[in-house]
């Protein structure tokens, strides 16, 4: 008999010990019609009201909005944010999104990264034939008499986040979002199981903390919420008590793996082909969640071994998961991992990108500080994986095939005051006194290599006053000047659960916003529609819908604050003409420092980590140099 090492206290168990004494371990059926329920629970009565098996002793799943694995990251991110009502939108754009694949055995061909961590988990101390991950209109197929546990991998379950939170509230209506939607049909499948008292509802992943905060356990029926990683000794332990009919908490919170070695890679297709490349970040800002896990880079050749997985099933898409893509290869060196190590980084794409059978790539999240310290690194990245991006901007990209690529990144405010306050250090190694300059240089640097990202901001912060909002006005009206540009997504301030932040309170719906505050929000949305209003009529058509909604329907849902900056918005008057009558406010133009200027801005020591090819660098500076003595009343470095 195998003998397995439970990781939490080094007891060596059965794999049998973590099974019901009154289950099957190989979890299939032996032919015969006899049941498993738990002591004083019924079965069926027939075969026929149960799976052939018996059901699976473990059924993992996602809401399918999280699972669905075509059009792209941005149907993810409307789905998190759009209201239900506008779900047609969606359907007209991509009307065979519901549509998915299947193994053989009717189980899911892929699942969300984080549902497929769980299967890899559970897979140290389970069958294979006693787990099952499907799509949830599929889980009258495999939840039976036998199972023990459904675990719920889920993001975004209640519509409680920063997107969800403004673009719903400013629709009306419904403030469900899509996603959150999709969420509540798979709880209410799965509450309304026949075999619901057999077995236990565990739910995990980074939307967890809604259902805490609202307390809606009963409502989703719910029997327990996972903080943390499923790796975790305490998550084992958790389906270990379920499986033998134990009560569970109703919440708890387990251990972050601190070694990078402890850190599982499923083996099995994921949606979107996510492949985890780092946890934490290091830069320490106060609203941010991931940012309190430990910062880890993890091993490459775990992370290729899980890209070959995914290629071998089918995905012709890699993405790596990240905070912050420039740590990987700087975490716990000689090096502070706010200067990206290129040749590990270059490394580790070329890898990627030129494994057989990968067509697409697509970046995740970053910081923009390390593209002004090394503008070198993001031109190779960009010849490197430009090829493979599935993503085209015609009207701003300068790659052959109009190519772009669009991580995410987080700008959050152009006020150096809040961002003293909320996110000191997100512009390391640079001063957040000069955030507005790191943002524009940077920016600059990721647009001539045609990178155009997705950018993050926060209104409504704690103590935000009207000058903050007039600071960031002025950033966004200068990307305008000096034709920079991003996707800007700007979002109400939400309080996460286990922030620094998480009992600040700021704006809370549309209606609490400023005049300032509603004409950001609306600022950003006009810029970011421009590159794609090709046709002659676009505009005129967008200008009289905007309208029209406001007559419709968004003026009383939003409060008289929202009308100027909606006629902004539409273009039905000009801006200069608006700010001559008072009703917003035209940013002034920015005095900014230079590449140039910024790096002499740094701190001594730092000016050793800086490379020579990136140029800049301070007159008579080495790159590397250890002794030497510089201009510009910096000190003899030791």
């Amino acid at each position: 008999m195998k003998q397995e090492r439970f990781p939490s206290n080094g007891k060596t168990v059965q794999k049998e010990d973590f099974l019901p004494k009154d289950s099957r371990i190989n979890g299939g059926s032996n032919g015969s019609d006899e049941t498993n329920s738990l002591p004083g629970v019924p079965g069926p009565q027939s075969a026929s009201d149960h799976p052939e098996d018996g059901g699976k002793l473990i059924v993992v799943t996602a809401p399918l909005t999280e699972a669905i694995d075509h059009a792209g990251y941005f149907i993810q991110m409307g789905m998190a944010s759009m209201p239900i009502w506008m779900e047609f939108v969606l359907n007209s754009k991509y009307p065979n999104w519901r549509n998915v694949e299947y193994n053989e055995d009717g189980s899911a061909r892929y699942m969300p990264a984080g549902a497929r961590l769980v299967e890899a988990s559970l897979l140290r101390y389970y069958s294979p034939d006693d787990i099952a991950s499907c799509y949830p209109d599929d889980l009258d197929k495999f939840i039976g008499p036998n199972t023990r546990v459904v675990a719920v991998s889920t993001h975004n379950p209640l519509g409680v986040t920063f997107a969800a939170g403004v673009y719903t509230s400013i629709f009306g209506s419904s403030k469900q979002p899509i996603n959150s939607h999709y969420a509540r049909l798979m709880f209410e499948k799965i509450k309304s199981s026949p075999y619901r008292e057999n077995f236990k509802v565990i739910v995990g992943g980074s939307g967890g903390w809604q259902i805490t905060q609202t307390r809606s356990f009963e409502e989703l029926g719910v029997d327990c919420v996972v903080e943390g990683r499923s790796e975790s000794a305490d998550t084992m332990e958790l389906f270990r008590k379920a499986i033998e009919g134990e009560e569970l908490p109703r919440e708890i919170e387990v251990k972050h793996p601190t070694d990078r070695n402890s850190i599982l890679f499923p083996d099995k297709r994921t949606t979107f082909g996510v492949v985890e490349m780092t946890t934490g970040c290091g830069r320490r800002c106060q609203f941010c969640v991931p940012d309190l896990n430990p910062q880890i880079d993890l091993p490459k050749e775990n992370i290729m071994r899980a890209v070959r997985a995914n290629v071998a099933e089918g995905n012709k898409q890699i993405s790596l998961a990240t905070e912050d893509m420039f740590i990987w290869g700087q975490v716990h060196t000689d090096t502070p991992f706010y200067f990206p190590n290129r040749e590990a980084l270059l490394d580790l794409y070329s890898d990627i990108v030129n494994t057989p059978g990968v067509e697409q790539h697509v970046l995740s999240h970053c910081t923009i500080a390390p593209a002004v310290v090394d503008p070198v690194l993001i031109k190779k990245l960009s010849d490197l994986l430009l090829p493979k991006s599935p993503l085209h901007l015609p009207r701003l990209s300068t790659h052959p095939e109009k190519k772009i690529l669009s991580p995410l990144i987080g700008l959050e405010t152009g006020s150096v005051r809040i961002g003293k306050r909320i996110m000191p250090s997100k512009g390391v190694p640079f001063s957040i006194e000069d955030w507005p300059s790191v943002l524009l240089e940077g920016l600059r640097i990721l647009n001539e290599n045609n990178w155009f990202p997705v950018m993050t901001l926060i209104v409504g912060s704690p103590d935000e006053a009207d000058d903050d909002v007039r600071d960031t006005l002025d950033l966004v009206y200068e990307m305008e000047r000096r034709k920079l540009f991003a996707f800007l997504v700007p979002s109400v301030f939400t309080p996460l659960h286990d922030t620094r932040m998480e009992h600040k309170e700021g704006v809370t719906e549309t209606r609490q916003l400023s005049p300032l505050q509603w004409q950001l929000m609306m600022k950003c949305w006009k810029l970011n529609l421009r590159p794609g209003q090709y046709s002659w009529w676009g505009p005129t058509a967008w200008r009289a819908g905007s309208i029209g909604m406001w007559l419709y329907k968004l003026r009383r849902i939003n409060g008289p604050n929202f009308t100027w900056p909606l006629w902004m918005f539409s273009s039905a008057i000009s801006e200069k003409n608006l700010a001559r009558m008072g009703k917003i406010y035209i940013g002034k133009p920015l005095v900014t420092k230079t590449r140039k200027e910024l790096i002499a801005s740094l701190k001594p020591h730092h000016l050793q980590y800086l490379r020579e090819d990136c140029g800049d660098l301070p007159e008579g500076y080495r790159a590397g140099a250890r002794t030497i003595k510089v201009s510009h009343a910096l000190p003899v470095l030791s």
